[in-house]
């Protein structure tokens, strides 16, 4: 690769840079920022799909990369774009398929393009050429908790004991599946698009490829979703004719499945923006749902009889598949959300028929989102009762059930032969009855 090559490069590097760089320092969520960087850089649509992978592995590995950073640069450095250039610069050689001279080059580039980090090219080029000689060396750490940070190691071990804290955190270290969620006859869809049927009754993709190209895309007869996020809605087992909330319901998946089953679904959210997307979404799989865009905790309408709560959350359940969310939220974030949540419960109990049936689910690891909650609900609430899951509605997996009867998946369940498609996203899930006054 010539200087022409590196240059013509460029594009995806300074939108993976610019990317890591603003997710870290504003704490909010990489895909936002993709979205709107993104449209000012123009690039291809494979060009933009590599940016995307060097960011999402410098988030996936940032506690790796930056231990061996720390350890060659020798007088180290406060200028976090530096320290983010050269992040995304070592993610290349030592994570991806790009050639080490490559990743040198175009960092340095980058740096020479910017008025402030001009004098830094030499420094660059010398750290990222001792991470290439070394590679070897730095993969060989087998610390776990590497590229964990130590907020979410202290929960976890405290909630998990060590050795399933250990097991979370070394899962976070690889690659989330792409599972699909179909309206009907898994075994055929998993067939035409060349998945694999999950007990779940979710199918797994087994090649990574274009989401556009598969089979049964433009024809709505499915629709990407984890696997464990298609549970909750199982759960509630909506029926025909059914008034059915989903509260807090983009992105969408949850609606699609309690329509799909004939429930009369109000979609509710905040975001109009996000809401919008979520008719898009139907409108493809040739599924209707009613839409508010509404804050939750303000919603009047008559009495529902099924309602889904997939609440705001920290989201450390899909650190496999949003790895910036581990370096973006912090205990101070799970407090907040749980309180939100709570109010959020009180509301649905409101919404709600006697003898109706209430789902309480959150992407998080987090006992403040998850199983503490539900018991705090219960104990607000009297006239609720816990009605405990099956393990053969969540495709017979008894190691993601409570005590209690909850549901409680971890990033390392669902085993399978083939070791690089194993996994869930981390979900909780708990199901309540209303019961009649006494």
């Amino acid at each position: 690769m010539d200087r022409t090559d590196t240059q013509a490069g460029l594009g995806p590097r300074r939108l993976a840079w610019n990317a890591v760089n603003e997710t870290l320092k504003r704490r909010v969520p990489f895909d936002d920022v993709m979205e709107e960087l993104a449209r000012d850089e123009r690039l291809s649509a494979r060009d933009e799909a590599l940016a995307r992978a060097i960011a999402i592995v410098t988030f996936r590995r940032l506690g790796t990369i930056g231990w061996a950073l720390r350890e060659r640069l020798s007088k180290g450095t406060r200028d976090e774009r530096l320290l983010h250039l050269l992040a995304i610069g070592a993610a290349q050689i030592l994570f991806l398929d790009v050639p080490d001279h490559a990743a040198v080059d175009t960092a340095v580039q980058l740096a020479q393009g910017d008025h402030r980090l001009r004098h830094a090219g030499g420094l660059i080029n010398a750290v990222l050429r001792r991470v290439a000689r070394e590679r070897e060396a730095i993969l060989a750490t087998g610390d776990p908790w590497l590229d964990t940070p130590g907020w979410l190691e202290q929960r976890w071990i405290a909630q998990y004991g060590e050795d399933v804290a250990a097991k979370i955190a070394e899962a976070h270290r690889s690659t989330a599946s792409v599972d699909l969620t179909v309206k009907a006859d898994g075994s055929a869809w998993a067939e035409r698009v060349g998945g694999l049927l999950l007990p779940t009754g979710s199918v797994r993709l087994t090649e990574r490829t274009a989401i556009r190209d598969l089979p049964g895309y433009a024809e709505g007869g499915w629709w990407v979703q984890d696997a464990a996020a298609a549970l909750p809605a199982r759960l509630l087992a909506p029926q025909p004719g059914e008034r059915i909330a989903d509260l807090c319901a983009a992105p969408g998946g949850k609606t699609a499945q309690l329509a799909a089953a004939g429930a009369d679904v109000l979609a509710v959210d905040r975001s109009a923006k996000r809401l919008k997307r979520l008719d898009e979404n139907l409108a493809r799989l040739g599924l209707s749902a009613r839409t508010r865009a509404i804050d939750a905790e303000k919603l009047d309408e008559p009495p529902f009889d099924a309602i889904l709560l997939d609440a705001p959350c920290s989201a450390t359940g899909t650190i496999r598949r949003h790895p910036d969310v581990a370096w973006t939220k912090g205990d101070e974030d799970v407090a907040k959300l749980a309180a939100l949540q709570a109010r959020l419960l009180d509301k649905a109990a409101d919404l709600l028929k006697v003898g109706g049936r209430l789902v309480y689910c959150t992407c998080s690891l987090e006992a403040e989102e998850g199983e503490s909650q539900a018991e705090a609900f219960l104990a607000r609430h009297s006239d609720f009762a816990r009605q405990p899951i099956d393990a053969s509605e969540i495709g017979g997996l008894a190691e993601c059930l409570t005590p209690e009867g909850d549901m409680r998946t971890l990033p390392f369940h669902l085993i399978l032969p083939d070791s690089d498609r194993s996994g869930l996203d981390g979900f909780f899930a708990a199901r309540f009855v209303k019961q009649p006054s006494p």
